[in-house]
């Protein structure tokens, strides 16, 4: 079984890397947490919600289509 990370060594690679880009008033770290939130939001905004709709909708989209081309002939590839 895989081991767990050092979190310890990452916060100090954290700080030591931010800390003095904060102290100079760099925009850099909040651009960088900026990011990161909105990835985290969209990304569970997509599973909780909109994965499921847009599955939903491909899945009619596709029936809508094979009883179309059953109805009127032809191929979905021509």
């Amino acid at each position: 079984m895989a081991s767990l990370p050092d979190f310890s060594a990452i916060k100090t690679a954290m700080h030591n890397y931010y800390h003095p880009l904060i102290r100079q008033g760099s925009p850099k770290p909040l651009w960088h947490t900026m990011m990161a939130v909105s990835f985290i939001m969209y990304t569970t905004s997509y599973i909780a919600y909109k994965g499921q709709v847009t599955s939903h909708k491909r899945d009619v989209q596709k029936k809508a289509l094979h009883e179309y081309y059953e109805k009127h002939g032809g191929a979905p590839d021509h």
